[in-house]
């Protein structure tokens, strides 16, 4: 595919500087860019290599002034870290919708619907009375249960399983071996010490513009709703657990774990590897650092938590209570020392 950089400039509202019926193929760093590349520059630190480079084209802020001969046409936009990305976005969504028709073998069930110019793969499979949107991209060994909503412009990939009842929205992107609505982890204790299963009849929930990562397990809920909502990106590897709720614009770090009924507020920021237990609320915009251990609810807007050390649970709560007093302690201590200095010199 080749764009003109007059067509790129104006996807990115943005004035060009040079020729711009050059032909642009590829996207790529400023540094090692060749002929038919757009890049950009954003970072003062690298104005060097726009002196110098082989890209076709260079996208720069509006205020750029070069200080040297250029052999490149720019594109000059308010912000060109911001407009690359977009150049990227828009790119990645003709390579993600190339795809279209269907691929044999794979099977459609009873009264189940799908929209214009979907895309369904070879060894795919749609269960009955589900229904699929406009230009939704379902790929190979794909699994969609009975009664699943999937809305416009969604991409399933490769080896996707989605268990009945599960409401996906619009703009979602799920990567391969996810598992949606899969049963939560509902055991109950037995007086024999054995476990007898507690159904899980709910569902999943996925809003728009949501984006799942590679392996990832969203458990379905007892018997409401396990709740995503728009805009959040979850990483590889996560685990969450039934009955959760995740709010919108949130984003989590791979191998992280929200166990049962816990709900975490908006645009927070969960690093991997956290682990958070159940029946908790976690505020919004709340930062959590790797590897961090919430065991209860976080109410103040904006807090950043860290740090976890599992020991004998009666020494870590002895531990844990000194160390809430350090700063107290560090001041009683310097108040002593002043005491001691003071009474030597007098």
């Amino acid at each position: 595919m080749e764009f003109s950089v007059n067509q790129i400039a104006g996807i990115l509202n943005g004035a060009v500087v040079g020729d711009g019926s050059l032909l642009i193929n590829n996207l790529g760093k400023i540094q090692e860019a060749q002929q038919g590349t757009v890049s950009f520059l954003s970072n003062p630190k690298y104005e060097n290599y726009i002196y110098s480079t082989q890209a076709t084209a260079v996208i720069v802020s509006h205020d750029f002034s070069p200080k040297k001969a250029l052999n490149t046409t720019l594109i000059k936009v308010d912000n060109p870290y911001s407009s690359f990305t977009q150049l990227l976005e828009e790119y990645h969504k003709i390579i993600s919708f190339q795809k279209s028709g269907v691929e044999n073998p794979s099977f459609i069930g009873e009264n189940s619907t799908t929209g214009a110019n979907i895309y369904r793969g070879a060894f795919s499979y749609i269960g009955n009375h589900v229904s699929i949107g406009n230009n939704v991209k379902i790929y190979p060994h794909a699994y969609i249960g009975d009664y699943v909503h999937v809305g416009n412009n969604t991409i399933i990939h490769p080896g996707v399983k989605i268990y009945a009842q599960t409401k996906i929205g619009n703009h979602c992107v799920i990567h391969a071996g996810t598992v949606i609505g899969s049963d939560g982890f509902g055991f109950a204790p037995q007086p024999d010490g054995t476990y007898k299963t507690i159904p899980q009849l709910g569902n999943v929930i996925i809003e728009d513009h949501v984006d799942i990562g590679a392996n990832s397990v969203i458990d379905c809920a007892t018997l409401d709703s396990t709740i995503i909502r728009n805009g959040v990106k979850l990483d590889n590897l996560i685990q969450i657990a039934h009955n959760v709720e995740i709010g919108q614009n949130t984003v989590i770090a791979a191998q992280t774990g929200v166990s049962g009924s816990s709900k975490i507020g908006e645009n927070c920021i969960i690093g991997g590897q956290v682990g958070i237990i159940g029946h908790l609320e976690i505020a919004n915009k709340v930062s959590v650092a790797a590897k961090t251990g919430i065991s209860k609810s976080v109410k103040t807007e904006g807090q950043i938590l860290m740090g976890m050390i599992g020991f004998d649970r009666k020494s870590y709560l002895k531990s844990y209570a000194i160390f809430r007093n350090l700063p107290e302690l560090q001041d009683r201590l310097k108040e002593l020392e002043e005491k001691i200095v003071n009474s030597r010199t007098s």
